[in-house]
């Protein structure tokens, strides 16, 4: 019975969904109500009773299993020929992701599925190729693809855990970790992402911005704020804006003025990568360079070479001073600049 309702609770669920898609007449969406209170009556189920839940949503099942059928009904069974020459494709696949050109790689493993198409190999490398070039849908249509051909093949578990958690479903991500794992117990890589995704699903995401800062934690932290106001109350910055708001350094916002709140190369900014420094940005306020900076006024437009040579001066001068007044928050955001997603591994494709 415990099936029969998960299988009511994915129908009820599907027809939430379709009732918040906005797609349907009035109509439509109070028949669909009846509909729905009448399933949930009748089975004994409610969306709130999440432990019915199940790792793929009706439309991702149904997708799944029509892509099976296609992959079945392919009769042709290749020639040695074809064979071998899917193979030739795939090792040139292999050497195109050695050398991260990963649309070359998608390419090559594309041909050979076309002259192979029951091979999970094939598959499985397309979808890391996939994942590296962000196409994290396609990555899990693959995996499925690869899992349907052979159940027991562990990469396929492990790269699909990959891209469902790129694409922030850890709780399926877990479920695959977990299934590859007892494929493979001693894989280190699926059980460290099998804890970061664990560790996902208990903690909600933060809000990230440029370089992956967590933008709310950053803006609640005393120190940072602290540091923030001691700038823009400075005589010197406040001169400068001055200055830069009154056209003084050139007009607002001109071609040669830096992007809001960025700290590029020549015009130092508070970068975490490149080393500490103030960014001249597109307005007073917060801004986000290389890692997080503080953005100061107006752009820097068709200023004279001396002006320019004065702001920056005053840029790496208060740079300085907020690195020595609070280095450990310093080297906070450089830490959260540096942390990574799960991982991918550097493992060779079979």
């Amino acid at each position: 019975m415990t099936d029969t309702k998960r299988l009511a609770f994915s129908i009820i669920q599907f027809l939430h969904d379709q009732l918040h898609s906005g797609d349907l007449s009035s109509d439509a969406q109070e028949s669909l109500e009846v509909a729905v209170q009448c399933l949930e009556t009748a089975f004994d189920v409610s969306t709130d009773d999440q432990t019915l839940a199940v790792t793929q949503t009706l439309p991702e099942i149904f997708s799944s299993a029509t892509l099976k059928i296609k992959l079945n009904t392919a009769t042709d069974s290749p020639t040695a020929e074809q064979i071998a020459e899917a193979e030739t494709l795939k090792t040139d696949g292999n050497d195109q992701m050695k050398v991260e050109n990963y649309a070359a790689a998608v390419e090559f493993y594309s041909k050979a599925i076309a002259l192979n198409s029951q091979n999970a190999v094939y598959y499985c490398n397309r979808a890391a190729a996939y994942s590296k070039l962000g196409n994290y849908a396609g990555a899990v249509q693959d995996c499925e693809l690869a899992i349907g051909i052979d159940p027991t093949y562990s990469k396929a578990y492990g790269r699909m855990g990959l891209a469902l958690a790129s694409l922030n479903k850890h709780t399926e991500a877990v479920s695959y970790y977990k299934k590859a794992l007892e494929l493979d117990p001693d894989n280190d890589t699926y059980k460290s992402n099998l804890k970061i995704a664990e560790q996902k699903m208990e903690t909600p995401s933060p809000v990230r911005g440029v370089g992956g800062v967590d933008l709310a934690g950053l803006l609640s932290n005393p120190g940072f704020m602290n540091m923030a106001s001691n700038l823009m109350s400075n005589p010197q910055v406040q001169q400068l804006m001055s200055g830069m708001m009154s056209g003084a350094y050139g007009p607002v916002g001109g071609a040669a003025g830096p992007g809001a709140g960025q700290a590029p190369g020549s015009g130092p900014g508070l970068g975490l990568g490149a080393g500490p420094g103030l960014g001249l940005g597109a307005g007073p306020g917060l801004g986000l360079g290389a890692g997080p900076g503080l953005g100061l006024g107006a752009g820097v437009g068709s200023a004279g070479a001396s002006d320019i040579s004065g702001l920056i001066q005053a840029g790496q001068q208060f740079a300085q001073q907020m690195q020595q007044q609070n280095p450990e928050l310093i080297e906070q955001l450089r830490s959260q600049v540096r942390s990574r997603p799960p991982s991918a591994s550097n493992e060779e494709q079979p």
